[in-house]
């Protein structure tokens, strides 16, 4: 049996001949496939919808359910005037996701130009407020198109204040003490609907 010698590889350093091609790239398991920004929002999008914060009818859905299941318990001795707080209760939660609760509070002796200059408002409705017995509270209906909502106070001289903005049970505060110090704090509308 003859033997044949294996055939001889080119020098890299003198150049002569082409290179070894590549090794084929390996399709293994687990490798994540680019989405990118497109997706990533789609993706977001749908996993929002499926845990109930795409749309409000799931929340609806959510709420009748919940609803049936109390007026069952209903039908025994005094169960009618549960499930009327649970209704009541309803509305009041879903009222205080459309109204926006601007406070400013604390001491705020008066300067030259009153006590406290307040503005509050979202990025397109800016107003006024007057700074009375210690403290100052708006509220405003929530504009679904609104990007924020914000108070700021600025003290005339000296003072310590406190101020908040609320919308749905989130609550974002500020604070501002001495001099001409503002008193700011914002709430911003989220990515998914919400407030941040």
């Amino acid at each position: 049996m003859s033997h044949q010698p294996y055939p001889q590889q080119p020098d890299p350093q003198q150049g002569w001949g082409a290179p070894p091609p590549q090794p084929p790239k390996k399709k293994g398991k687990g490798k994540i496939a680019g989405l990118g920004c497109l997706g990533v929002v789609v993706l977001i999008g749908i996993v929002s919808a499926v845990s109930g914060g795409g749309s409000g009818k799931s929340d609806d859905s959510k709420s009748a359910t919940s609803a049936s299941k109390q007026e069952k318990p209903a039908a025994g001795k005094a169960g009618g005037k549960s499930a009327g707080k649970s209704k009541a209760d309803d509305t009041k939660k879903d009222s205080a996701k459309k109204t926006v609760v601007f406070k400013v509070w604390g001491t705020a002796p008066a300067g030259a130009l009153g006590s406290l200059d307040i503005t509050y408002g979202s990025d397109s409705d800016n107003r006024k407020g007057k700074f009375a017995s210690g403290k100052f509270e708006a509220t405003l209906p929530v504009n679904k198109d609104a990007m924020y909502y914000s108070v700021t106070a600025q003290l005339q001289g000296s003072g310590d204040i406190n101020c908040s903005v609320t919308i749905g049970g989130k609550t974002k505060k500020g604070h501002a003490a001495g001099g001409y110090n503002i008193c700011q704090t914002q709430l911003n509308a989220g990515l998914l609907g919400g407030w941040d």
